[in-house]
Protein backbone atom coordinates (compact mmCIF):
# COMPACT_ATOMS: atom_id res chain seq x y z
CA UNK A 1 0.00 0.00 0.00
CA UNK A 2 1.14 3.67 -1.06
CA UNK A 3 2.13 5.66 1.88
CA UNK A 4 -0.91 8.14 2.79
CA UNK A 5 -0.71 11.41 2.01
CA UNK A 6 -1.21 14.50 4.99
CA UNK A 7 -4.69 16.35 4.62
CA UNK A 8 -5.02 17.90 7.29
CA UNK A 9 -1.43 18.89 10.12
CA UNK A 10 -0.08 21.93 11.95
CA UNK A 11 2.71 23.99 10.24
CA UNK A 12 5.82 23.53 11.91
CA UNK A 13 6.44 21.05 14.44
CA UNK A 14 4.11 17.85 14.80
CA UNK A 15 2.24 18.95 17.49
CA UNK A 16 -1.24 18.71 17.22
CA UNK A 17 -2.54 15.38 15.71
CA UNK A 18 -2.40 14.92 12.26
CA UNK A 19 -5.00 13.02 10.40
CA UNK A 20 -4.09 10.69 7.27
CA UNK A 21 -5.88 9.35 4.92
CA UNK A 22 -4.72 7.32 1.77
CA UNK A 23 -4.84 9.66 -1.24
CA UNK A 24 -6.91 8.57 -4.70
CA UNK A 25 -4.67 6.12 -6.59
CA UNK A 26 -3.96 3.73 -3.07
CA UNK A 27 -7.51 4.10 -2.30
CA UNK A 28 -8.42 2.76 -5.55
CA UNK A 29 -6.02 -0.47 -5.53
CA UNK A 30 -7.15 -1.13 -1.92
CA UNK A 31 -10.43 -3.25 -1.31
CA UNK A 32 -13.38 -0.96 -1.18
CA UNK A 33 -14.85 -0.09 2.48
CA UNK A 34 -17.80 0.84 1.36
CA UNK A 35 -20.73 0.39 -1.13
CA UNK A 36 -20.35 1.22 -4.65
CA UNK A 37 -21.51 4.66 -4.84
CA UNK A 38 -19.26 6.15 -1.56
CA UNK A 39 -15.63 5.65 -1.05
CA UNK A 40 -14.66 5.28 2.65
CA UNK A 41 -10.41 4.76 3.54
CA UNK A 42 -9.35 1.66 4.23
CA UNK A 43 -6.83 2.85 6.81
CA UNK A 44 -5.93 6.37 9.08
CA UNK A 45 -3.19 7.38 10.70
CA UNK A 46 -3.08 9.97 13.32
CA UNK A 47 0.07 11.22 14.67
CA UNK A 48 0.97 13.17 18.08
CA UNK A 49 4.10 14.10 19.09
CA UNK A 50 4.28 13.17 23.10
CA UNK A 51 4.15 15.88 25.33
CA UNK A 52 5.44 16.10 29.33
CA UNK A 53 1.95 16.45 30.57
CA UNK A 54 1.47 12.72 28.53
CA UNK A 55 4.02 11.10 30.95
CA UNK A 56 3.82 8.77 33.85
CA UNK A 57 5.15 9.36 37.16
CA UNK A 58 8.70 7.17 35.49
CA UNK A 59 8.38 9.77 32.72
CA UNK A 60 7.66 7.75 29.63
CA UNK A 61 4.24 8.58 28.32
CA UNK A 62 1.01 6.81 30.38
CA UNK A 63 -0.55 4.02 29.42
CA UNK A 64 -3.92 5.18 29.56
CA UNK A 65 -2.78 8.39 27.03
CA UNK A 66 -2.42 5.66 24.45
CA UNK A 67 -5.35 3.73 24.97
CA UNK A 68 -7.09 6.99 24.42
CA UNK A 69 -5.69 7.55 21.30
CA UNK A 70 -6.21 4.04 20.04
CA UNK A 71 -9.89 4.65 20.72
CA UNK A 72 -9.55 8.03 19.06
CA UNK A 73 -8.55 6.08 15.97
CA UNK A 74 -11.00 3.54 15.89
CA UNK A 75 -13.78 5.36 16.41
CA UNK A 76 -12.65 8.22 13.67
CA UNK A 77 -12.50 5.36 10.75
CA UNK A 78 -15.65 3.48 12.22
CA UNK A 79 -17.86 6.46 12.57
CA UNK A 80 -16.85 6.91 8.59
CA UNK A 81 -17.69 3.75 7.18
CA UNK A 82 -20.79 3.41 8.74
CA UNK A 83 -21.77 6.25 7.66
CA UNK A 84 -20.83 5.87 3.85
CA UNK A 85 -24.09 4.86 2.78
CA UNK A 86 -27.41 5.68 4.80
CA UNK A 87 -26.66 7.64 7.27
CA UNK A 88 -25.83 9.84 10.59
CA UNK A 89 -25.13 7.71 13.31
CA UNK A 90 -21.94 7.68 15.91
CA UNK A 91 -19.77 4.38 16.23
CA UNK A 92 -19.50 3.97 19.92
CA UNK A 93 -16.75 1.69 21.31
CA UNK A 94 -18.04 -1.72 22.94
CA UNK A 95 -14.94 -4.24 23.08
CA UNK A 96 -11.07 -3.84 22.98
CA UNK A 97 -9.76 -6.83 22.83
CA UNK A 98 -6.29 -7.74 24.90
CA UNK A 99 -3.86 -5.32 24.51
CA UNK A 100 -0.19 -6.28 25.29
CA UNK A 101 2.27 -3.07 25.72
CA UNK A 102 5.15 -4.07 23.85
CA UNK A 103 7.83 -1.33 24.42
CA UNK A 104 7.88 2.34 26.31
CA UNK A 105 7.24 5.24 24.84
CA UNK A 106 9.19 8.22 25.62
CA UNK A 107 8.01 11.71 26.10
CA UNK A 108 9.37 13.91 22.82
CA UNK A 109 8.66 10.72 20.52
CA UNK A 110 6.27 10.91 17.70
CA UNK A 111 3.11 8.76 18.38
CA UNK A 112 1.86 6.76 15.27
CA UNK A 113 -2.09 5.54 15.51
CA UNK A 114 -2.86 3.08 12.64
CA UNK A 115 -6.30 1.83 12.09
CA UNK A 116 -8.00 -0.35 9.81
CA UNK A 117 -11.41 -1.98 9.08
CA UNK A 118 -11.15 -5.75 9.06
CA UNK A 119 -14.08 -7.23 9.65
CA UNK A 120 -18.21 -6.59 9.82
CA UNK A 121 -21.25 -7.90 10.68
CA UNK A 122 -24.75 -6.91 10.77
CA UNK A 123 -24.21 -4.62 13.71
CA UNK A 124 -20.82 -3.82 14.57
CA UNK A 125 -17.06 -3.31 13.15
CA UNK A 126 -14.25 -4.73 14.17
CA UNK A 127 -11.05 -2.31 13.90
CA UNK A 128 -7.08 -3.21 13.76
CA UNK A 129 -4.77 -0.53 15.90
CA UNK A 130 -1.07 -0.46 15.87
CA UNK A 131 0.79 2.34 17.42
CA UNK A 132 4.03 2.52 16.54
CA UNK A 133 6.65 5.53 18.36
CA UNK A 134 8.96 7.62 16.05
CA UNK A 135 12.46 9.22 17.57
CA UNK A 136 12.51 12.09 15.21
CA UNK A 137 16.39 12.79 16.35
CA UNK A 138 17.31 9.57 15.03
CA UNK A 139 14.30 8.45 12.81
CA UNK A 140 14.16 5.40 15.03
CA UNK A 141 10.69 3.87 15.28
CA UNK A 142 9.62 0.83 17.03
CA UNK A 143 6.16 -0.94 17.58
CA UNK A 144 4.93 -0.14 21.24
CA UNK A 145 1.13 -1.90 21.43
CA UNK A 146 -1.34 -3.84 18.86
CA UNK A 147 -5.22 -3.75 19.90
CA UNK A 148 -8.63 -5.21 18.42
CA UNK A 149 -11.26 -2.85 18.82
CA UNK A 150 -14.99 -3.46 18.40
CA UNK A 151 -17.55 -0.34 17.72
CA UNK A 152 -21.54 -0.64 16.71
CA UNK A 153 -23.49 2.53 15.39
CA UNK A 154 -26.22 4.03 16.94
CA UNK A 155 -28.19 6.61 15.77
CA UNK A 156 -27.79 10.81 16.03
CA UNK A 157 -31.66 10.25 16.52
CA UNK A 158 -31.86 7.93 19.17
CA UNK A 159 -28.33 7.06 20.64
CA UNK A 160 -30.02 3.91 22.18
CA UNK A 161 -30.40 2.76 18.59
CA UNK A 162 -28.08 0.46 16.87
CA UNK A 163 -27.98 0.49 13.16
CA UNK A 164 -26.50 -1.76 10.51
CA UNK A 165 -23.57 -1.57 9.36
CA UNK A 166 -22.65 -0.96 5.46
CA UNK A 167 -21.07 -4.74 4.62
CA UNK A 168 -16.84 -4.51 3.95
CA UNK A 169 -15.17 -6.02 0.59
CA UNK A 170 -12.58 -8.46 1.33
CA UNK A 171 -9.68 -9.27 -0.71
CA UNK A 172 -10.52 -12.85 0.11
CA UNK A 173 -12.80 -15.43 1.35
CA UNK A 174 -10.60 -16.44 4.41
CA UNK A 175 -11.03 -13.12 5.49
CA UNK A 176 -14.15 -12.93 6.03
CA UNK A 177 -14.64 -16.68 7.87
CA UNK A 178 -11.77 -15.54 9.97
CA UNK A 179 -13.50 -12.21 10.71
CA UNK A 180 -16.29 -14.03 11.81
CA UNK A 181 -15.23 -16.51 14.02
CA UNK A 182 -13.20 -13.55 15.68
CA UNK A 183 -16.84 -11.90 16.29
CA UNK A 184 -18.37 -14.92 17.56
CA UNK A 185 -15.77 -15.42 20.51
CA UNK A 186 -15.71 -12.13 21.85
CA UNK A 187 -19.25 -12.09 21.54
CA UNK A 188 -19.30 -14.80 23.89
CA UNK A 189 -16.50 -13.41 25.70
CA UNK A 190 -19.05 -10.54 26.34
CA UNK A 191 -22.06 -12.37 27.08
CA UNK A 192 -20.39 -14.41 29.99
CA UNK A 193 -18.81 -10.96 32.07
CA UNK A 194 -22.70 -10.26 33.14
CA UNK A 195 -22.59 -12.48 35.69
CA UNK A 196 -20.06 -10.49 37.33
CA UNK A 197 -22.00 -6.90 36.86
CA UNK A 198 -23.48 -7.08 40.19
CA UNK A 199 -19.76 -7.61 42.02
CA UNK A 200 -18.88 -4.37 43.87
CA UNK A 201 -15.71 -3.05 45.64
CA UNK A 202 -16.05 -2.65 49.66
CA UNK A 203 -13.65 -0.45 51.53
CA UNK A 204 -12.20 -1.97 54.72
CA UNK A 205 -10.76 -0.45 57.91
CA UNK A 206 -7.10 -0.76 58.59
CA UNK A 207 -6.59 -3.59 56.26
CA UNK A 208 -2.99 -5.82 56.39
CA UNK A 209 0.03 -5.48 54.13
CA UNK A 210 0.25 -7.21 50.63
CA UNK A 211 -3.77 -8.05 51.25
CA UNK A 212 -6.96 -7.24 48.78
CA UNK A 213 -8.13 -4.96 50.76
CA UNK A 214 -4.68 -2.94 51.27
CA UNK A 215 -4.32 -1.83 47.66
CA UNK A 216 -7.40 -1.62 46.40
CA UNK A 217 -8.78 2.11 45.27
CA UNK A 218 -11.39 4.11 44.05
CA UNK A 219 -11.82 7.31 41.96
CA UNK A 220 -15.20 9.63 41.52
CA UNK A 221 -15.43 11.15 38.56
CA UNK A 222 -17.96 14.09 37.66
CA UNK A 223 -18.65 13.53 33.56
CA UNK A 224 -18.33 17.18 32.01
CA UNK A 225 -19.18 18.52 28.63
CA UNK A 226 -15.20 18.13 27.49
CA UNK A 227 -15.60 14.15 28.40
CA UNK A 228 -18.48 13.82 25.84
CA UNK A 229 -18.74 13.32 22.27
CA UNK A 230 -20.78 15.69 20.59
CA UNK A 231 -23.81 13.58 21.14
CA UNK A 232 -23.55 13.78 25.12
CA UNK A 233 -22.21 10.13 26.00
CA UNK A 234 -18.33 9.45 27.14
CA UNK A 235 -15.63 8.52 25.12
CA UNK A 236 -14.35 5.11 25.22
CA UNK A 237 -10.97 6.56 25.45
CA UNK A 238 -11.57 8.72 28.57
CA UNK A 239 -13.07 6.08 30.45
CA UNK A 240 -10.13 3.66 29.23
CA UNK A 241 -7.78 6.03 30.49
CA UNK A 242 -9.25 6.44 34.06
CA UNK A 243 -9.17 2.77 33.98
CA UNK A 244 -6.37 2.98 33.88
CA UNK A 245 -5.08 5.61 36.48
CA UNK A 246 -6.82 3.53 38.99
CA UNK A 247 -4.76 0.57 38.25
CA UNK A 248 -1.81 1.96 37.90
CA UNK A 249 -2.89 3.26 41.61
CA UNK A 250 -3.83 -0.32 43.30
CA UNK A 251 -0.31 -1.68 41.48
CA UNK A 252 1.82 1.14 43.22
CA UNK A 253 -0.01 0.65 46.59
CA UNK A 254 0.58 -2.79 46.72
CA UNK A 255 4.35 -3.02 45.53
CA UNK A 256 5.68 0.75 46.69
CA UNK A 257 7.94 1.08 43.84
CA UNK A 258 7.36 2.27 39.96
CA UNK A 259 5.33 -0.02 37.81
CA UNK A 260 4.22 -0.03 34.38
CA UNK A 261 1.30 -1.17 32.17
CA UNK A 262 2.02 -4.60 30.48
CA UNK A 263 -1.15 -5.43 29.10
CA UNK A 264 -4.86 -5.43 29.23
CA UNK A 265 -7.24 -7.72 28.89
CA UNK A 266 -10.52 -7.59 27.24
CA UNK A 267 -12.25 -4.41 28.45
CA UNK A 268 -16.24 -4.97 28.17
CA UNK A 269 -18.09 -1.67 27.73
CA UNK A 270 -21.57 -2.91 29.10
CA UNK A 271 -23.41 0.54 28.48
CA UNK A 272 -22.82 4.54 27.62
CA UNK A 273 -22.16 6.65 30.25
CA UNK A 274 -23.95 9.91 29.55
CA UNK A 275 -23.02 13.89 30.55
CA UNK A 276 -24.02 14.70 34.23
CA UNK A 277 -23.01 10.75 35.93
CA UNK A 278 -21.01 10.50 38.55
CA UNK A 279 -18.84 7.39 37.51
CA UNK A 280 -16.87 5.37 40.22
CA UNK A 281 -13.56 3.92 38.87
CA UNK A 282 -13.19 1.25 41.45
CA UNK A 283 -9.80 -1.48 41.24
CA UNK A 284 -8.55 -4.39 43.19
CA UNK A 285 -5.34 -6.55 42.91
CA UNK A 286 -6.91 -10.06 41.66
CA UNK A 287 -3.44 -12.08 41.51
CA UNK A 288 0.26 -11.59 41.88
CA UNK A 289 2.80 -14.27 39.92
CA UNK A 290 6.93 -13.34 40.47
CA UNK A 291 6.37 -10.25 38.18
CA UNK A 292 3.20 -9.00 37.50
CA UNK A 293 0.16 -8.10 38.93
CA UNK A 294 -3.27 -8.45 37.05
CA UNK A 295 -5.96 -5.49 38.36
CA UNK A 296 -9.52 -5.74 37.88
CA UNK A 297 -11.37 -2.30 37.03
CA UNK A 298 -15.07 -1.69 37.61
CA UNK A 299 -16.61 1.32 36.22
CA UNK A 300 -20.10 2.16 37.63
CA UNK A 301 -21.91 4.93 36.73
CA UNK A 302 -24.76 6.68 38.86
CA UNK A 303 -27.18 9.43 36.75
CA UNK A 304 -27.67 11.62 39.36
CA UNK A 305 -29.43 14.27 37.85
CA UNK A 306 -31.91 11.58 36.22
CA UNK A 307 -33.64 9.84 39.49
CA UNK A 308 -35.85 7.69 37.14
CA UNK A 309 -31.99 5.52 36.53
CA UNK A 310 -30.47 3.57 38.87
CA UNK A 311 -26.61 3.03 39.13
CA UNK A 312 -25.21 0.35 36.56
CA UNK A 313 -22.07 -1.17 35.45
CA UNK A 314 -20.84 0.70 32.83
CA UNK A 315 -17.35 -1.18 32.15
CA UNK A 316 -15.27 -3.63 33.23
CA UNK A 317 -11.41 -5.14 32.46
CA UNK A 318 -8.24 -6.82 33.73
CA UNK A 319 -4.69 -4.60 33.84
CA UNK A 320 -1.62 -6.61 33.94
CA UNK A 321 1.11 -3.83 35.63
CA UNK A 322 5.01 -5.06 36.01
CA UNK A 323 7.11 -3.29 38.84
CA UNK A 324 10.47 -1.60 37.54
CA UNK A 325 13.61 -0.51 39.49
CA UNK A 326 14.44 3.05 39.07
CA UNK A 327 17.41 1.55 36.12
CA UNK A 328 13.92 0.07 34.52
CA UNK A 329 14.90 -3.42 35.48
CA UNK A 330 12.04 -5.91 36.86
CA UNK A 331 11.28 -6.76 40.41
CA UNK A 332 10.17 -9.47 42.39
CA UNK A 333 6.24 -8.44 43.03
CA UNK A 334 4.67 -8.73 46.71
CA UNK A 335 2.78 -11.90 46.70
CA UNK A 336 -1.11 -11.00 46.92
CA UNK A 337 -2.51 -12.76 50.41
CA UNK A 338 -6.51 -13.81 49.62
CA UNK A 339 -8.42 -13.63 52.54
CA UNK A 340 -12.30 -14.17 51.99
CA UNK A 341 -13.57 -16.98 49.85
CA UNK A 342 -14.12 -14.65 47.15
CA UNK A 343 -10.99 -13.46 47.06
CA UNK A 344 -9.45 -16.48 46.80
CA UNK A 345 -11.75 -17.65 43.82
CA UNK A 346 -10.96 -14.21 42.08
CA UNK A 347 -7.10 -15.52 42.69
CA UNK A 348 -7.52 -18.94 41.14
CA UNK A 349 -9.15 -17.03 38.17
CA UNK A 350 -6.53 -14.97 37.78
CA UNK A 351 -4.13 -17.62 37.81
CA UNK A 352 -5.90 -19.45 35.15
CA UNK A 353 -5.99 -16.22 32.87
CA UNK A 354 -1.83 -16.23 34.03
CA UNK A 355 -1.34 -19.49 32.38
CA UNK A 356 -3.35 -19.37 29.79
CA UNK A 357 -1.84 -16.44 28.56
CA UNK A 358 1.86 -17.42 28.81
CA UNK A 359 1.20 -21.07 27.09
CA UNK A 360 -0.17 -18.60 24.37
CA UNK A 361 3.12 -16.69 23.97
CA UNK A 362 5.29 -19.96 24.54
CA UNK A 363 2.99 -21.96 22.71
CA UNK A 364 2.55 -25.07 25.38
CA UNK A 365 -0.96 -26.35 25.78
CA UNK A 366 -0.56 -27.03 29.09
CA UNK A 367 1.85 -24.97 30.62
CA UNK A 368 3.48 -25.64 34.45
CA UNK A 369 2.89 -22.95 37.24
Amino acid sequence: MARPGLIHSAPGLPDTCALLQPPAASAAAAPSMSGPDVETPSAIQICRIMRPDDANVAGNVHGGTILKMIEEAGAIISTRHCNSQNGRCVAALARVERTDFLSPMCIGEVAHVSAEITYTSKHSVEVQVNVMSENILTGAKKLTNKATLWYVPLSLKNVDKVLEVPPVVYSRQEQEEEGRKRYEAQKLERMETKWRNGDIVQPVLNPEPNTVSYSQSSLIHLVGPSDCTLHGFVHGGVTMKLMDEVAGIVAARHCKTNIVTASVDAINFHDKIRKGCVITISGRMTFTSNKSMEIEVLVDADPVVDSSQKRYRAASAFFTYVSLSQEGRSLPVPQLVPETEDEKKRFEEGKGRYLQMKAKRQGHAEPQP
